[in-house]
């Protein structure tokens, strides 16, 4: 299949960064994000913890707390298999790691964050092109849990965060992929609305 030989593909070009490169990058990540008015402006973001060699957004929730914009964090939804839930997230929040031995924040009754209230969610992606198409992990979270975006409308913006080496030449997209609106790399941000195709 296509899809899984390019996720392969991407996924080995982003594991095999040094330590180092991946620290230049995730500082440069944040410089990449302030050019574009989309995250300065936002106040209610969702972002999410590095795995798998994805680039590291830690530099941006530190700008954000010391903004005081409310942090979400994606969650593996208890109930609903497949989706996942944003919730709330401090520098003190209790955490675990869930079954991908990724660390997320334990739910509670008073942390979750439906999508109607979200400004901004900041997705990894394992590939990603110029039109603002998003090759993912292949578990179709984001894609299942972000449709109500495209279906009610939602203001809600979505931005891929990448290495540079993720960017390929033309992803083909499925009917249920949502398409970003803006990526960003170390190197630049790619504003889809203003310049996509």
């Amino acid at each position: 299949m296509q899809r899984q030989k390019i996720r392969t593909e991407y996924r080995n070009k982003r594991q095999a960064l040094s330590a180092q490169q991946q620290s230049t990058a995730a500082n440069n990540l944040l410089t990449s994000c302030l050019s574009s008015t989309i995250l300065a402006q936002a106040k209610t973001i969702a972002c999410y913890i590095a795995n798998d060699g994805e680039i590291d957004p830690s530099a941006i929730i530190d700008y954000c707390w010391q903004q005081g914009k409310r942090v979400l964090l994606p969650v593996l939804h208890p109930f609903s298999k497949g989706h996942l839930l944003f919730v709330e997230y401090h520098p003190n929040s209790a955490s675990r790691k869930n079954v991908y031995g990724i660390d997320e924040p334990i739910v509670t009754s008073t942390n979750i964050h439906t999508l109607d209230t979200i400004e901004l969610i900041l997705t990894p992606l394992v590939a990603f092109d110029a039109q603002g198409n998003r090759l993912g992990m292949g578990g179709g979270y984001y894609d299942r849990t972000l449709a109500p975006i495209r279906r009610d409308s939602l203001p809600t913006q979505l931005v891929g965060l990448a290495h540079t080496c993720q960017q390929t030449d033309k992803l083909l997209a499925d009917s249920w992929d949502i398409p970003l609106d803006g990526i960003a790399t170390p190197e630049q941000f790619f504003d889809i609305k203003k310049h996509g195709a």
